[in-house]
Order: C-alpha cells, then sequence, then structure tokens
C-alpha cells in the first residue's frame, strides 16, 4: 500500500473518532499557540521599548541631580538635590570630546489657565538645544532660541495633550496662557510623541526657556537634569565617563566618595530592557514546551487506545496481503496527522491572537519566520516520536492472534 493510501485511510479514521481527535489535537494546539503569543509579544515588547528610547533622543545620557532610584517601576530621585546648576551643562561641553550637546532642564508641575479653563501640567525649563537632543519636532508654530532664552522671554511651546486640555481644536499660536500667576505667549506646539519608557505622557508638558522658569516660575537657581548627548552610539560609553569625571570635579567629590548625581545610559537601560523580555520569553516557552510535551504524550496515549480497538482490523490486513511496513506507516501518518494538524492550527490561532494582542496594546506586531518554521518542524518531531512505538506494537501484532481477538 503506498503512502497516500495510508495517509487517506488515516484521516477517514481520525474524522470517525472526532471527540477523541480533538483531545489528541489540543495539546499540541495551545503548545504551538502559546510559542506564537509569547515570541510575539516579547518581540513586540522589545520593539517598543525600542521605539520610546529612540523617541527620548539619540545617543542621550540623561544627568539626574541626587541619586536615582526605581521605585514602582519608575524613576525617581531619594530626595531633593540642589548640586546640579546650568554651569554643569557648560563644562560638560568645554571639557568633553565625546559630546555633541548637554541641554540644562528643570521642571515642575504648576496649573495652568487659558480663559476659563485650567489644567495641571508639567512645566520644563531647557534651552534651545533641546530639540536636536530629545528627537522633538513641531507641529504648529517654532520654538524659542537662545536669543529668547537670554532675555528670559515670557514664550510657550506647548504639548499636544495641553493644547488638547484648554484650547481643544483652537490653534494656540499667539494666545495669551497664564503659568502660576505669569503671563506667557504661546509661540508653538510639538508634534506628538505619546508615552515614555516610564509611561509618563510626553505630551503633557510645556516648555519654557531656562532662565525664564528659573528666575520667573520656580526661583531656583539649581536644576534637576542634564540631557547629553554623545557624538554616536560607539562613543555612550567614552561620554558617560567624561560627564562623571566633568561633574566629580566640578562638584569637588573626592576619591571614593559617591556621586551627587545619577548618569542613566540608554544603552545600558536599552540592554536590561531587552535581557528581561528575553528571559520573560525564554520562560514562558518553558512553559509552551512542557504543554507540547504533554500534548505528544496525549497522541500517543490516543494511538495505544486506537491499536487496542483495532487489533481484529489489524490481523485482517496482515492475512490479505499487508505487510509489517504498511501497519507501521499508517499508524506512524495517523500520529503526524495529528500532530501536524494541531501544529498549524496552533500556529494559524497563536498569530491572530497575537496580532489581536498587539492591536489592543498598541504596540508592534513582530514575529520572526524561523519561529515559526522551528514550531511547526517541531511537531513534526513530536509526531514521529510520539507514533514510532504505537506504530511498531501495531506492526508487531501476531496475526493469529489478532483474527481471533473480540
Amino acid at each position: 500500500m503506498n503512502i497516500t493510501k495510508n495517509i487517506i485511510i488515516s484521516q477517514k479514521i481520525l474524522l470517525v473518532h472526532k471527540v477523541r481527535t480533538v483531545l489528541s489535537l489540543s495539546g499540541i494546539i495551545i503548545g504551538i499557540c502559546a510559542v506564537m503569543i509569547m515570541v510575539s509579544i516579547g518581540k513586540g515588547t522589545e520593539a517598543k521599548i525600542i521605539s520610546q528610547i529612540t523617541k527620548m533622543g539619540s545617543n542621550v545620557l540623561v544627568v539626574n541631580a541626587g541619586q536615582v532610584k526605581i521605585i514602582a517601576g519608575r524613576a525617581r530621585q531619594t530626595k531633593s538635590v540642589t548640586t546640579l546648576e546650568p554651569r554643569d551643562a557648560l563644562s560638560i561641553i568645554a571639557n568633553s570630546s565625546n559630546i555633541n550637546y548637554a541641554v540644562p532642564a528643570q521642571n515642575k508641575k504648576l496649573q495652568v489657565k487659558y480663559g476659563n479653563l485650567n489644567t495641571t501640567t508639567n512645566i520644563v525649563g531647557t534651552t534651545a538645544d533641546i530639540l536636536k537632543v530629545r528627537n522633538y519636532a513641531l507641529s504648529k508654530g517654532k520654538f524659542f532660541d537662545a536669543d529668547e532664552d537670554k532675555g528670559s522671554r515670557r514664550v510657550a511651546v506647548l504639548g499636544q495633550t495641553v493644547v488638547e486640555n484648554i484650547f481643544g481644536q483652537e490653534n494656540p499660536v499667539g494666545e495669551m496662557i497664564r503659568i502660576g500667576r505669569v503671563p506667557f505667549e504661546v509661540i508653538g506646539v510639538l508634534a506628538p510623541k505619546g508615552l515614555d519608557m516610564n509611561g509618563a505622557d510626553q505630551d503633557d508638558q510645556i516648555v519654557i526657556p531656562l532662565k525664564t522658569a528659573l528666575r520667573r516660575l520656580f526661583n531656583l537657581t539649581y536644576i534637576n537634569a542634564i540631557y547629553v548627548q554623545a557624538t554616536d552610539i560607539t562613543s555612550m560609553g567614552r561620554a558617560e565617563s567624561e560627564t562623571r569625571t566633568v561633574l566629580r570635579e566640578a562638584h569637588h567629590i573626592r576619591t571614593g566618595k559617591p556621586d551627587d548625581f545619577t548618569v542613566q545610559n540608554q544603552v545600558s537601560v536599552l540592554e536590561a530592557q531587552r535581557e528581561s523580555s528575553r528571559t520573560f520569553t525564554l520562560l514562558i516557552s518553558a512553559i509552551a514546551a512542557v504543554s507540547l510535551l504533554v500534548g505528544g504524550i496525549g497522541i500517543m496515549a490516543i494511538m495505544l487506545i486506537s491499536i487496542k480497538e483495532r487489533i481484529k482490523e489489524i490481523g485482517i490486513r496482515r492475512a490479505v496481503g499487508a505487510k509489517k511496513s504498511d501497519i507501521l506507516i499508517q499508524f506512524l501518518a495517523e500520529s503526524l496527522l495529528l500532530s501536524i494538524g494541531g501544529g498549524i492550527i496552533g500556529i494559524i490561532l497563536g498569530i491572530t491572537i497575537a496580532v489581536i494582542i498587539a492591536i489592543f496594546a498598541n504596540w508592534p506586531f513582530s514575529l520572526s519566520l524561523n519561529v515559526v518554521a522551528i514550531s511547526f518542524l517541531s511537531t513534526i518531531i513530536m509526531g514521529i516520536l510520539f507514533g514510532v512505538y504505537p506504530a511498531q506494537k501495531a506492526a508487531q501484532l501476531d496475526i493469529v492472534k489478532a483474527l481471533q481477538f473480540e
């Protein structure tokens, strides 16, 4: 009997016992589906993290005043620190060869009013170079320049969320708003950037000149952050080392004493996030592999039950001329049909669910063809591994005993 006929017979037999076939398929389907979903989620999360880091700026180091710790998934200062000053940014630029820009920044949440409407938002005082360092783009108007910063001009550039909260569909450029009690002219609107790595809305902010912020709003002489842009991705480590050296000298920190600032390296953050994502994906994939193993054992159990029910059939086929190899191929074909069928359904179902999750979670769908190929190949291997023993047992049945079996 040729292989094609064996496959056709196997298909008919499996369709006769529909419930048993579905139960046999379920383990393989769940295992493959879980692999597809979890690998896709892992890849999608990694892609979203990379996108969020890129939105923060290219080759950027973030220098925060004091020691910053991760609390509840967000970077927070352990206490208020006043040691970081605008002149530190100038020192970093003057004494570093691997840095393009060092942009000082100070932020604080304040109430903003326009007419009868108001909202509380993040006010960021910084310099014009923030556009280049943080990859900001404008959707309307213009950004303030160095002269407006030096002159402590009361001009503001709004984030998209602020515009929606107090202006709605109205064009805010040229309008006057009040930040606290101080009037500001709106000169521009930033293009949307979405959420940052900590889940904060980057569009819920107003950017104003640093000197204006420190003198007229915050009444401060210190800042809480400096955004340092390295010349390129390969010089991030050298840029971080230079930044630390310059700031320690500027702050007169003696050898052996801890820094009074924290430097966050984008590359380090990205690698940490990637490692976490990979660990999570491997863990879930291991669980999925166990599910696949259980599915394979289920196929073997069903095949052994099927052999017991079809002993007389096997005896008749042997009596009319079927060879042991025909019986072996017959039952091996059934096992492979179960495993491959479950694998195909699992792949389709897994990809579908992964796409739906990606849409609702608002991250890019990502799934390597290699993962799909390996998953499909694993179903073939499972079908062979767990089908060989039942197939051999069926092929080795004694013809006389099989014919006498009731």
